[in-house]
Protein backbone atom coordinates (compact mmCIF):
# COMPACT_ATOMS: atom_id res chain seq x y z
CA UNK A 1 0.00 0.00 0.00
CA UNK A 2 0.96 3.52 -0.36
CA UNK A 3 3.17 3.13 -3.55
CA UNK A 4 3.14 6.65 -5.51
CA UNK A 5 5.19 5.35 -8.08
CA UNK A 6 4.24 6.78 -11.90
CA UNK A 7 2.60 9.58 -9.30
CA UNK A 8 3.21 13.42 -9.89
CA UNK A 9 3.43 15.62 -7.27
CA UNK A 10 3.90 19.29 -6.23
CA UNK A 11 5.50 20.56 -3.11
CA UNK A 12 5.08 24.01 -2.17
CA UNK A 13 7.56 25.74 0.33
CA UNK A 14 10.04 22.58 -0.73
CA UNK A 15 13.13 24.92 0.31
CA UNK A 16 12.98 24.24 3.96
CA UNK A 17 10.96 22.74 6.72
CA UNK A 18 7.77 20.86 6.64
CA UNK A 19 8.01 21.38 3.27
CA UNK A 20 10.82 19.53 2.25
CA UNK A 21 10.15 16.68 5.16
CA UNK A 22 6.69 16.38 3.16
CA UNK A 23 8.84 15.92 -0.02
CA UNK A 24 11.45 13.53 0.99
CA UNK A 25 8.79 11.63 1.99
CA UNK A 26 6.89 11.14 -1.07
CA UNK A 27 10.40 10.71 -2.76
CA UNK A 28 10.61 7.58 -0.07
CA UNK A 29 7.01 6.59 -1.91
CA UNK A 30 8.84 6.84 -5.67
CA UNK A 31 6.94 9.58 -6.72
CA UNK A 32 8.04 12.38 -8.94
CA UNK A 33 7.96 15.81 -7.93
CA UNK A 34 8.20 18.77 -8.50
CA UNK A 35 9.19 21.24 -6.17
CA UNK A 36 8.73 24.94 -5.63
CA UNK A 37 9.96 27.79 -3.52
CA UNK A 38 11.49 31.60 -3.99
CA UNK A 39 14.88 30.42 -2.83
CA UNK A 40 16.24 28.37 -6.07
CA UNK A 41 19.73 27.16 -4.58
CA UNK A 42 18.30 25.34 -1.72
CA UNK A 43 15.90 23.14 -4.59
CA UNK A 44 19.07 22.45 -6.40
CA UNK A 45 20.61 21.20 -2.60
CA UNK A 46 17.54 19.27 -2.34
CA UNK A 47 17.00 17.61 -5.97
CA UNK A 48 20.09 14.84 -5.38
CA UNK A 49 18.24 14.09 -1.98
CA UNK A 50 15.14 13.00 -3.09
CA UNK A 51 16.49 11.37 -5.89
CA UNK A 52 18.75 9.66 -3.30
CA UNK A 53 15.57 8.37 -1.67
CA UNK A 54 13.83 7.47 -4.25
CA UNK A 55 12.11 10.07 -6.19
CA UNK A 56 12.20 9.20 -9.89
CA UNK A 57 12.58 12.66 -11.69
CA UNK A 58 12.58 15.91 -9.89
CA UNK A 59 11.59 19.20 -11.48
CA UNK A 60 12.81 21.99 -9.83
CA UNK A 61 10.89 25.45 -10.35
CA UNK A 62 11.25 28.70 -8.96
CA UNK A 63 7.93 30.58 -7.32
CA UNK A 64 6.51 33.16 -5.40
CA UNK A 65 3.15 31.18 -4.02
CA UNK A 66 1.75 35.01 -3.78
CA UNK A 67 2.21 35.85 -7.79
CA UNK A 68 -0.45 34.47 -9.80
CA UNK A 69 1.35 34.31 -13.13
CA UNK A 70 4.57 32.87 -11.41
CA UNK A 71 2.15 29.62 -10.36
CA UNK A 72 0.34 29.56 -13.39
CA UNK A 73 3.72 29.80 -14.84
CA UNK A 74 5.10 27.09 -12.85
CA UNK A 75 1.49 25.05 -13.63
CA UNK A 76 2.39 25.04 -17.55
CA UNK A 77 5.79 24.18 -17.03
CA UNK A 78 4.75 20.86 -14.80
CA UNK A 79 1.77 20.25 -17.69
CA UNK A 80 4.30 20.27 -20.11
CA UNK A 81 6.82 18.01 -18.50
CA UNK A 82 4.69 15.12 -16.92
CA UNK A 83 1.10 15.23 -18.71
CA UNK A 84 -0.63 15.64 -15.47
CA UNK A 85 -0.51 16.39 -11.69
CA UNK A 86 -1.41 13.66 -9.19
CA UNK A 87 -1.03 15.78 -5.61
CA UNK A 88 -0.46 18.94 -4.78
CA UNK A 89 0.46 19.93 -1.21
CA UNK A 90 0.24 23.46 -0.28
CA UNK A 91 2.96 24.27 2.34
CA UNK A 92 4.30 27.54 1.45
CA UNK A 93 4.19 29.98 3.89
CA UNK A 94 5.11 32.83 6.74
CA UNK A 95 3.61 35.23 9.51
CA UNK A 96 4.07 38.52 10.72
CA UNK A 97 2.99 37.90 14.70
CA UNK A 98 1.48 40.05 16.12
CA UNK A 99 -1.94 40.35 18.27
CA UNK A 100 -4.58 42.16 17.06
CA UNK A 101 -4.60 46.00 18.51
CA UNK A 102 -1.07 46.21 17.48
CA UNK A 103 -1.00 44.24 13.72
CA UNK A 104 -0.50 46.94 11.05
CA UNK A 105 -2.51 46.22 7.75
CA UNK A 106 0.86 45.58 6.10
CA UNK A 107 1.24 42.99 8.25
CA UNK A 108 -2.00 41.16 8.32
CA UNK A 109 -2.07 41.47 4.20
CA UNK A 110 1.33 39.89 4.41
CA UNK A 111 0.22 36.71 6.49
CA UNK A 112 -3.21 36.50 4.60
CA UNK A 113 -0.99 36.51 1.12
CA UNK A 114 0.99 34.30 1.99
CA UNK A 115 -0.53 31.76 4.33
CA UNK A 116 -4.27 31.72 2.89
CA UNK A 117 -4.48 33.47 -0.91
CA UNK A 118 -1.61 31.72 -1.98
CA UNK A 119 -3.66 28.10 -0.99
CA UNK A 120 -6.50 29.24 -3.13
CA UNK A 121 -4.05 30.31 -6.02
CA UNK A 122 -2.30 27.55 -6.23
CA UNK A 123 -5.42 25.06 -5.98
CA UNK A 124 -7.20 26.87 -8.71
CA UNK A 125 -3.76 26.39 -11.31
CA UNK A 126 -3.20 22.76 -10.75
CA UNK A 127 -6.64 21.53 -9.85
CA UNK A 128 -7.67 22.28 -12.99
CA UNK A 129 -4.82 20.04 -14.11
CA UNK A 130 -6.19 17.20 -12.13
CA UNK A 131 -9.77 17.88 -13.34
CA UNK A 132 -8.80 16.94 -16.93
CA UNK A 133 -7.95 13.53 -15.32
CA UNK A 134 -10.41 12.91 -12.84
CA UNK A 135 -7.79 12.21 -10.56
CA UNK A 136 -6.13 14.64 -7.71
CA UNK A 137 -5.09 14.37 -4.16
CA UNK A 138 -5.30 18.16 -2.78
CA UNK A 139 -3.48 18.04 0.97
CA UNK A 140 -3.07 21.74 2.56
CA UNK A 141 -1.12 22.17 5.59
CA UNK A 142 -2.63 24.04 7.76
CA UNK A 143 -1.98 24.50 11.85
CA UNK A 144 -3.71 23.27 14.61
CA UNK A 145 -3.82 27.24 15.39
CA UNK A 146 -6.12 27.19 12.87
CA UNK A 147 -8.51 25.01 14.84
CA UNK A 148 -7.65 27.01 18.17
CA UNK A 149 -6.54 30.11 19.96
CA UNK A 150 -3.46 30.24 21.76
CA UNK A 151 -2.45 32.24 25.30
CA UNK A 152 1.41 32.53 25.31
CA UNK A 153 1.99 34.06 21.08
CA UNK A 154 -0.19 36.66 19.71
CA UNK A 155 -0.34 35.93 15.91
CA UNK A 156 -4.13 36.77 14.83
CA UNK A 157 -3.53 36.60 11.24
CA UNK A 158 -2.10 33.86 11.74
CA UNK A 159 -4.22 31.76 13.28
CA UNK A 160 -7.00 33.55 10.95
CA UNK A 161 -5.19 32.65 7.38
CA UNK A 162 -5.05 28.94 8.95
CA UNK A 163 -8.72 28.98 10.17
CA UNK A 164 -9.74 29.79 6.92
CA UNK A 165 -7.37 26.94 4.89
CA UNK A 166 -9.13 24.70 7.15
CA UNK A 167 -12.40 25.89 5.52
CA UNK A 168 -11.42 26.25 2.18
CA UNK A 169 -10.07 22.20 2.60
CA UNK A 170 -14.27 21.49 3.17
CA UNK A 171 -15.55 23.59 0.37
CA UNK A 172 -13.42 22.18 -2.16
CA UNK A 173 -13.33 18.99 -0.86
CA UNK A 174 -17.26 19.26 -1.66
CA UNK A 175 -17.26 20.92 -5.01
CA UNK A 176 -14.54 18.59 -6.55
CA UNK A 177 -15.25 15.18 -5.19
CA UNK A 178 -17.09 14.01 -8.46
CA UNK A 179 -14.26 14.75 -10.18
CA UNK A 180 -12.22 12.20 -8.56
CA UNK A 181 -10.35 14.85 -6.18
CA UNK A 182 -10.03 14.98 -2.72
CA UNK A 183 -8.37 17.88 -0.85
CA UNK A 184 -7.35 17.58 2.63
CA UNK A 185 -5.77 19.50 5.16
CA UNK A 186 -3.10 18.69 7.87
CA UNK A 187 -2.87 20.49 11.22
CA UNK A 188 0.59 20.27 12.45
CA UNK A 189 1.65 21.31 16.27
CA UNK A 190 4.28 22.88 17.59
CA UNK A 191 7.88 20.89 14.57
CA UNK A 192 10.84 22.94 14.66
CA UNK A 193 11.49 24.50 11.32
CA UNK A 194 13.60 27.89 10.49
CA UNK A 195 10.74 30.25 11.15
CA UNK A 196 9.71 28.81 14.85
CA UNK A 197 13.27 27.07 16.03
CA UNK A 198 13.92 31.06 18.01
CA UNK A 199 10.52 30.44 20.01
CA UNK A 200 10.39 26.69 20.40
CA UNK A 201 14.36 26.60 21.97
CA UNK A 202 12.91 28.86 24.53
CA UNK A 203 12.76 27.64 28.08
CA UNK A 204 9.69 29.94 28.65
CA UNK A 205 7.46 27.95 25.48
CA UNK A 206 9.33 24.82 26.12
CA UNK A 207 7.45 25.02 29.57
CA UNK A 208 4.49 26.24 28.18
CA UNK A 209 4.38 22.75 25.97
CA UNK A 210 4.80 20.67 29.01
CA UNK A 211 1.75 22.01 30.21
CA UNK A 212 -0.38 22.07 27.27
CA UNK A 213 0.72 19.41 24.78
CA UNK A 214 -0.27 16.11 26.45
CA UNK A 215 2.68 14.37 25.05
CA UNK A 216 4.57 16.97 26.43
CA UNK A 217 6.68 17.48 24.33
CA UNK A 218 7.28 18.72 20.20
CA UNK A 219 6.69 17.26 17.12
CA UNK A 220 9.80 15.31 15.72
CA UNK A 221 11.49 15.17 11.97
CA UNK A 222 9.09 12.01 10.04
CA UNK A 223 6.42 12.32 12.62
CA UNK A 224 4.19 14.12 9.69
CA UNK A 225 4.97 11.56 6.87
CA UNK A 226 2.40 9.42 7.46
CA UNK A 227 -0.23 11.33 7.49
CA UNK A 228 1.08 13.12 4.16
CA UNK A 229 1.70 9.91 2.23
CA UNK A 230 -1.81 8.34 3.32
CA UNK A 231 -3.56 11.19 2.03
CA UNK A 232 -1.67 11.22 -1.12
CA UNK A 233 -2.33 7.59 -2.02
CA UNK A 234 -4.90 6.32 -3.81
CA UNK A 235 -5.63 4.17 -1.33
CA UNK A 236 -7.14 7.34 0.69
CA UNK A 237 -10.05 7.21 -2.53
CA UNK A 238 -12.45 7.75 0.37
CA UNK A 239 -11.57 10.34 2.58
CA UNK A 240 -11.96 14.32 1.45
CA UNK A 241 -13.05 16.76 3.69
CA UNK A 242 -10.39 15.08 6.45
CA UNK A 243 -9.09 18.24 9.05
CA UNK A 244 -6.56 15.72 10.46
CA UNK A 245 -4.32 17.30 13.58
CA UNK A 246 -1.04 16.01 13.95
CA UNK A 247 -0.31 18.25 17.58
CA UNK A 248 0.52 15.43 19.95
CA UNK A 249 -2.86 15.74 21.69
CA UNK A 250 -2.86 19.77 21.63
CA UNK A 251 -6.23 20.14 20.06
CA UNK A 252 -8.25 17.35 22.39
CA UNK A 253 -7.75 19.26 25.42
Amino acid sequence: MFNLEGRVAVVSGASSGLGQQMALALARQKASLVILARRLERLEELKPKLLEKGAKKVLIIKCDVTITEEINQAAKKTEDEFGKVDILINCAGASKDKGVIDMTDEEWDFTINTDETSVFKMTRAFASIMKKHGYGRIINIASMYGLVGNTEISTVAYHASKGAVVNFTRAVAAELATDGITCNAICPGYFYTELTSSVLDTPRFQDFAKTHVPMKRYGKEGELDAAVVFLASSEASYVTGAILPVDGGYTCI
